[in-house]
């Protein structure tokens, strides 16, 4: 299975000349602030209207992780990523001089079926792997929202998880692969150090040793899933679909973490919780690994109903630049 680099050299050829890479690390600098900034207001204003108005949620004596762990606190959190777009937008628009829609990928608008096939692929793969964990590990009880609840919160859920992995594919596979690739020809930069960041902050003080290894493990392969498809296409759609298609599974369906299963249908055995062995930890990173693996035939492999592959006005695109050099009717 080989991937055609046409569509991703377009896109790492589109930045100007001030994709430097000190100017990327400014404007990372602009993103974390922006993104500290929001966070710091919701914590803030959050957890005071939490106590004021006395929203539903756990009781247990700590505000700001009682008011983390309600119903409005998880909205309001997926709604601090707001801050990253806003940073990227900043830096994108006063330190690059280009327009955020630049980042998308050459066409400047997001690949629709690219999208789908990427929401598809994951959300079928998701499916499987809850059922290798619940072989692993059967103890999944019935979540406490009621469904007529869980149907109305639907709408708000997704529009609130497509912020959030929209604004962490613009920032790691979009800002951070797109200026470094520009500059750097070796995938140890432009992938690496992206792809690492993007695990690293998966860390959860919470949890033991062995599971935070397992699910970084997990983590770094669904990056580098992300990236390829990134690769493939030049264009950030089908990594939007595909990063999406993996929270909603968490946010709406099966949850796996104690601190977002306000929404779920169904609760699993918290990860951050106890008694986990370490052979527990290597078969959950085996199953995350499988998982994303089977996710790239899905995607990336030639014979696939739902491969994903260059953009077509990209494809446009470059032959009217062809026919431009050549003297050629565009």
């Amino acid at each position: 299975m080989t991937i055609d680099s046409a569509a991703f050299e377009r896109y790492r050829r589109a930045p100007n000349a001030k994709t430097t890479p000190l100017r990327l690390l400014l404007g990372t600098f602009i993103v974390v602030f922006f993104w500290l900034v929001a966070t710091l207001v919701v914590l803030i204003a959050g957890t005071y209207a939490f106590l004021v108005w006395r929203l539903p949620g756990p009781s247990s004596g700590q505000p700001m992780q009682d008011f983390l762990a309600s119903p409005i606190g998880i909205l309001t959190a997926l709604a601090s990523f707001a801050g990253i777009w806003i940073g990227v937008w900043v830096a994108m628009r006063f330190v690059h001089r280009e327009p955020l829609s630049a980042l998308v990928g050459v066409s400047r608008r997001i690949a629709g079926g690219a999208f789908l096939k990427g929401l598809v692929a994951v959300l079928i793969t998701s499916l499987l792997s809850e059922i290798l964990l619940y072989w692993l590990q059967p103890e999944i009880a019935r979540g406490s929202i009621a469904f007529s609840s869980w149907l109305l919160s639907l709408i708000p859920i997704m529009l609130l998880a497509f912020l959030q992995t929209s604004s962490e594919e613009v920032l790691f596979r979009g800002y951070l692969l797109r200026g470094l690739a520009s500059r750097f020809n070796s995938p140890l930069v432009w992938a690496g150090l992206p792809g690492l960041l993007f695990t690293a902050l998966h860390w959860s003080t919470a949890s033991t040793l062995a599971i935070n290894a397992c699910v970084l493990v997990s983590i770094a392969t669904f990056a580098l899933l992300l990236m390829l498809l990134v690769y493939a296409t030049g264009n950030l759609g089908a990594a939007f679909g595909a990063h999406l298609g993996n929270n909603l599974t968490g946010f709406l369906l099966i949850s796996h973490q104690q601190s977002y299963n306000s929404f779920a249908l169904f609760n699993a055995r918290p990860l951050e919780g106890p008694g986990w062995t370490n052979w527990d930890a290597v078969l959950i990173a085996a199953i995350g690994i499988v998982s994303t693996l089977l996710t790239m035939l899905l995607l990336l492999h030639p014979r696939s109903p739902l491969k994903v592959g260059p953009n077509k006005i990209g494809d446009r695109l470059d032959k009217v630049m062809a026919k431009q050099k050549t003297g050629g009717p565009v």
